[in-house]
């Protein structure tokens, strides 16, 4: 059985299927690794910085990003997701521009239009000041000139080759990956004004989320005609540790309808997996998405209280995918055990669920731990599958 048709079976809860699967890690952490034993067979760029994401097989394609292909295949991983290649956001890019320059930092405005606080040492984040959009003339100066749903120049040049790949594919084909109705928001308004905007500017953001709706539902129609895919994901982190960085009043009175109209046409078009990804704590939002459309969630951070064996008790039929502890795998093999006795496979049993750790791997993760972990964790999903 291929990756594609295990990935249908999980989606509908067929009892003890799961696919072996990693979000990813940091760059540091496969940095780590190497040096720990993981053989470098192919490697991360030496430019990437150590905190950069290296996708694992549940994050599917992004472009410009490095891959964890040394440690999925040392550790036996099924073929993972891959994300359709179109842009869903702006075409074409802003050029990028130097707007200050200091001895340990420079402040740009990237190629998405965002003003962004970029530090000169090696492995440092930046911080993002604003967006490009300030009022309604700059959004629909934005939407007519770089989010017009024309397929022209947002598609690769090797399209007719991917294609037909996607059409024989064995692996499950996602749409979007990158952007939702606060995560893109957040995009163009700056991390700041987003959380302000639905107090100061109401009409703003409505009309961004109901645009946005309208962008992806025309943008992807054409897609379907051409092939068929197995899942929409959406981007939010739309949650801390402590909860939601909006009020589920908000998000009923803003996001839910963008979610409505735009999970309806999926579905009309065939799409039978809508699955969101949010970190924190996302308990107060679960039944607001599934109101919406969404079909599944993931990562479930556990430090933020995201625990997947009451989450499933709550939502027997949300498809859930992530919920290992990160800090068992830091802790030690004591603590792998425990999670994996009192999670995993009781979770493997009720079906729809994809075990894997909470979030990208950490850099204080061994790569005995990691591998001691994996291990287990496979031998429960083969073990699961075979009841």
């Amino acid at each position: 059985m291929n990756a594609k048709e295990k990935f249908h079976q999980v989606m509908e809860f067929e009892s003890g299927i799961s696919l072996k699967w990693e979000f990813g890690y940091w760059a540091a952490t496969l940095r780590r690794w190497y040096e720990e034993g993981l053989e470098k067979i192919v490697g991360i760029p030496e430019e990437a910085a150590d905190g950069d994401g290296v996708h694992g097989g549940a994050a599917g394609w992004r472009p410009g990003r490095p891959n964890g292909t040394d440690a999925n295949h040392i550790c036996q991983l099924d073929e993972g997701l891959q994300r359709m290649k179109c842009n869903n956001y702006l075409a074409p890019l802003f050029e990028e521009e130097v707007l200050e320059e200091q001895e340990d930092w420079i402040i740009v405005r990237n190629d998405i239009g965002m003003t962004e606080k970029r530090s000169k040492t090696r492995g440092s984040l930046s911080s993002y000041i604003a967006g490009p959009v300030k009022t309604l003339d700059d959004w629909e100066k934005i939407k007519a000139e770089r989010l017009q749903p024309s397929l022209e120049g947002r598609l690769p040049e090797d399209w007719p080759v991917l294609l037909e790949g996607y059409r024989s594919r064995t692996f499950p084909l996602a749409l979007g990956g990158g952007q939702g109705f606060f995560g893109t928001p957040r995009f163009l308004l700056g991390e700041v004004q987003v959380l302000t905007v639905f107090y100061d500017q109401p009409d703003l953001i409505r009309q961004i989320i109901s645009d946005l709706a309208d962008f992806w539902i025309a943008l992807y129609d054409p897609l379907l005609d051409q092939v068929d895919v197995d899942l929409m994901m959406i981007w939010e982190d739309i949650c801390f540790n402590n909860g939601p960085l909006i009020s589920p009043d908000t998000f009923r009175e803003f996001m839910l309808p963008g979610y409505k109209k735009l999970t309806s046409f999926l579905r009309d078009r065939g799409v039978k997996n809508i699955i969101v990804d949010s970190d924190g704590d996302v308990w107060k939002l679960l039944p607001l998405f599934l109101e919406g459309g969404v079909t599944g969630m993931y990562p479930f951070e556990v430090k933020a209280g995201m625990d997947v064996v009451e989450v499933r008790k709550t939502y027997p039929r949300l498809q859930m995918l992530g919920g290992f502890s990160k800090a068992s795998l830091i802790a030690g093999k004591e603590e792998i055990d425990t999670e994996l006795d009192q999670k995993i496979f009781w979770m493997l049993e009720q079906g729809g669920y994809i075990p894997y750790m909470d979030h990208l791997v950490p850099p204080d993760v061994s790569w005995e731990n990691f591998y001691y972990y994996r291990t287990k964790l496979n031998s429960l999903i083969s073990a699961a599958a075979s009841q």
